[in-house]
């Protein structure tokens, strides 16, 4: 006879090896979850009426959640920006920029996938960009080939950490925190593990210059305010990017759908701009554009919104209108935002359904009383707190084996987050408990891209590499730039402050010593008038 406690074993047990079958993840948790929903009626641990919460749950926490309405946006801000040429130019002139020192073209892959990942939120793309890009050039001037490899495959699994990552929205909305604080979390990692790569190269070329060596002199084709104009070209129409997307949220002036949607525009900007058949008019447009927005920023500076900042502002949407025309009016560019409409209708479907086939699950799950056996036994690990976190990130990193990022979010995720906010709360508080934990998981989840031989980006590596580059050079390739990332969960497992750094602290107010003083107000005395006679 099935009991009450076996159903939440039996429950994990039947979806993982229902996944390892091969059937697609959102149908496969649907059918598990009812599954067993109607086992338990059938057992009597719940009746009927229970699975009513499923729709319940579906139509109310996920089609009308409005946070997930930024996933289209950022996933069309990403197919567009990562096919209108942007990465060529700017690898192109970092390449020369870094040229002269030993490890240069690394660290201009490693500045290039840190800006891309701010700007694309996509590994894939980022990594056959770069590959089909920085590959042949690298091979060209002598560098060793796994170090080539890994330094593209680990620069392309940056993106899911630099703000304003898709990966981030997704953890924010599963932990129930906001968004705007997750980017501020994220912010300290994802600096240090730029670093953490560029340290590697650096020490890489002090103890084995051979395989990382300088670019020739005769190969550097621009010098001088050439070569920083050109860099320039590429940097700051994305910093631009950056701020419309990161600012607006960061200073309260735009939710994070609302700073999806601009980027989405501000994309299809940036692609009209650097295609080579932007017309002179569009040119005009895009001055006439930036000058109204600048003098209309000071205006609402010095004083406020008023006519003037109307009308500047109605020039610089009038300029977008017109650039977003030009965009429509090029071919290259009609096809490439056809191509971002197709590849985020594919993405926007996949996460819905994969949300739908979670919560079937998920509502089951905790009928049968999954939830306390989960915490049972995660708060009985050895070791607290640290054993808790360092059996998670194991348990994550293994799992990243077989389950694609979304699958791990909308599955594991909720199980768990209830278990670490109470475990992590006394270290770190309980607003920012789910940020370090989310922002870590983050970090531990760029393995899942890396780690042979299921890591994807080895795959997309693999899928543009030359025939002369062996496929164990791009598995041992990847090996050191996993050591750097294990180091960097590490590090941020030990030193929360790497995290909590730039949140907000909370208000350290003692209920018991509120006073609230009413002040002392004289009235005139009440004129009732004469007293009635009986």
């Amino acid at each position: 006879m099935i009991t009450l406690e076996m159903m939440p074993p039996l429950m994990f047990g039947g979806m993982i090896i229902a996944m390892l079958i091969g059937y697609p993840v959102a149908f496969t948790l649907a059918a598990v979850g009812l599954s067993f929903g109607f086992l338990s009626i059938y057992l009597g641990f719940f009746d009927f009426n229970f699975l009513q919460a499923i729709p319940g749950r579906i139509f109310g926490s996920v089609l009308s959640n409005e946070l997930l309405l930024a996933i289209p946006f950022f996933t069309f801000m990403g197919a567009v920006l990562e096919r209108c040429g942007l990465a060529e130019d700017m690898l192109d002139s970092m390449g020369q920029l870094f040229g002269p020192i030993r490890g240069g073209l690394g660290y201009s892959v490693i500045i290039v996938g840190f800006i891309l990942g701010a700007i694309t939120g996509t590994v894939a793309a980022q990594v056959i960009a770069m590959a089909l890009i920085s590959m042949p050039v690298m091979i060209r001037y002598g560098y060793n080939i796994r170090y080539i490899t890994g330094v593209l495959a680990a620069s392309g699994t940056i993106t899911q950490l630099v703000p304003p990552s898709l990966v981030l929205i997704v953890l924010a909305d599963q932990l129930g925190k906001s968004v705007g604080d997750m980017y501020l979390g994220a912010w300290g990692p994802s600096i240090f593990q730029i670093l953490l790569f560029a340290g590697y190269t650096f020490l890489l070329g002090i103890i084995k210059p051979s395989h990382v060596p300088a670019v020739p002199k005769e190969a550097r084709t621009l010098a001088g305010w050439a070569l920083w104009k050109k860099c320039l070209l590429g940097i700051i129409p994305s910093a631009v990017l950056i701020f419309v997307v990161l600012g607006t949220m960061m200073m309260g002036l735009a939710t994070p759908t609302e700073a999806g949607a601009m980027g989405a525009v501000g994309a299809i900007v940036l692609a009209a701009i650097h295609h080579k058949e932007f017309s002179s008019a569009g040119h005009k447009a895009l001055i006439a554009g930036v000058i109204a927005a600048g003098i209309g920023t000071i205006v609402a500076i010095l004083y406020s919104e008023n006519l003037v900042f109307k009308i500047l502002f109605a020039i610089t949407y009038l300029a977008v209108v017109w650039i977003c025309l030009e965009a429509v009016r090029i071919p290259d560019l009609r096809d490439l935002i056809k191509q971002g409409y197709e590849t985020t209708m594919r993405i926007t479907s996949m996460v819905t359904f994969i949300l739908i086939g979670s919560t079937c699950f998920s509502v089951v799950f905790l009928g049968v009383s999954g939830g306390v056996w989960l915490e049972h036994h995660l708060t009985s690990l050895p070791g607290g707190v640290w054993g808790f976190l360092i059996f998670i990130n194991l348990f994550i990193f293994f799992l990243a084996f077989f389950l694609d990022f979304f699958e791990i979010a909308f599955i594991i995720l909720p199980m768990i987050a209830p278990v670490a906010q109470k475990i992590l709360a006394p270290v770190v508080g309980p607003d920012a408990a789910l940020i370090w934990f989310g922002v870590m998981l983050c970090v531990n989840m760029q393995t899942s891209f890396l780690h042979p031989p299921f890591g994807f980006a080895l795959f997309y590596l693999r899928g543009v590499a030359p025939k002369e580059v062996k496929s164990s050079d791009i598995y041992w390739g990847a090996m050191p730039w996993i050591g750097l990332q294990a180091i960097m969960v590490a590090l941020v497992i030990a030193f929360p402050i790497t995290v909590t750094a730039l949140l907000e602290k909370p208000l350290d107010v003692d209920l018991n010593k509120v006073k609230i003083e009413v002040p002392q107000i004289d009235l005139p005395p009440l004129e009732l008038g004469p007293t009635p006679k009986q």
